[in-house]
């Protein structure tokens, strides 16, 4: 299937701004875009891009003073399956973890696994070591808080969504994230493209979304707190420890947002052949 992801934002800059974005579809998926992505900056300013220690495409910019327009758009071919279900997959023991896992095992800005311990080990210290036990945690997550975009506040922790009881998605991913490291779980935030395919279509305006990767049985698999159910058409844009390792835009001074529109749409093979507006 051929799914048409894209986005279009406008920041007012008080002053001349540096700038980091990442707003490009991460490049693990790189072979798989069918119709060229790329960045569009109104008004026009040089970029240059690198690689980030997780692998994210990043760029580097200065946005002039005043309205700034960035947007882009991609075709991109996907499986059409959902997210893969491999519910036999065995927790390895730390001693059998890959070095790079371990970075997803210890806290982090908004992932307080000492404040959680306790609570990991009291809630889930005797589910079965495997698959079961992360999606136990998604299970409780996803009952635990209510979604309210209305309460959503960009600086609220695991812990903060679990006392408060609601959130947003990354609060659902942060809460689950921790969780999992609490109980010796690698866990890795990721942020992307999730469109209501294979759904009934949201009321809600479309937003970037926010899942999950942990390691079992010797590879990452894909969990969702949130919406907790396997989904169709996920297009990773970045991931990393938490949320502050995959901000879509770091402003180096004064903003105000204008405008923001995400669309995540399946399409056909004439879409191949449209001119990008």
């Amino acid at each position: 299937m051929l799914i048409k992801a894209g986005y279009d934002i406008v920041f007012d800059y008080s002053a001349p701004t540096p700038v980091i974005a990442m707003l490009h579809i991460h490049p693990s998926r790189q072979a798989s875009i069918r119709r060229g992505e790329y960045l569009l900056v109104e008004p026009q300013v040089t970029t240059s891009d690198y690689i980030d220690s997780f692998d994210n495409r990043c760029t580097r910019l200065i946005v002039p003073a005043g309205r700034v327009r960035f947007w882009n758009q991609a075709v991109v071919e996907d499986s059409g399956q959902p997210d893969r279900q491999i519910t036999d997959a065995e927790q390895h023991e730390i001693h059998d973890l890959p070095n790079e896992a371990f970075q997803f095992l210890i806290a982090s800005r908004y992932c307080e696994v000492d404040r959680m311990l306790d609570i990991a080990w009291q809630l889930f210290g005797n589910t079965p070591k495997n698959w079961a036990r992360v999606q136990a945690i998604c299970d409780f997550v996803n009952q635990h808080l209510t979604f309210d975009y209305l309460q959503a506040r960009s600086t609220r922790t695991a812990y903060e969504a679990y006392q408060e009881r609601v959130g947003v998605c990354r609060d659902f991913t942060h809460l689950a994230v921790t969780l999992c490291r609490c109980l010796n779980i690698p866990a890795r935030y990721c942020t992307g493209y999730l469109g209501d395919i294979g759904i009934p279509p949201s009321r809600d305006p479309m937003d970037f979304s926010a899942w999950f990767d942990v390691y079992l049985g010797g590879e990452w698999h894909t969990f969702d707190a949130r919406n907790n159910t396997p989904r169709v058409g996920r297009i990773l844009m970045a991931r990393g420890r938490d949320a502050a390792d995959v901000a879509l835009l770091t402003a180096f001074g004064g903003s105000r947002l204008e405008r923001f529109m995400v669309w995540t749409d399946e399409v056909g093979e004439e879409a191949l052949l449209q001119t990008p507006n």
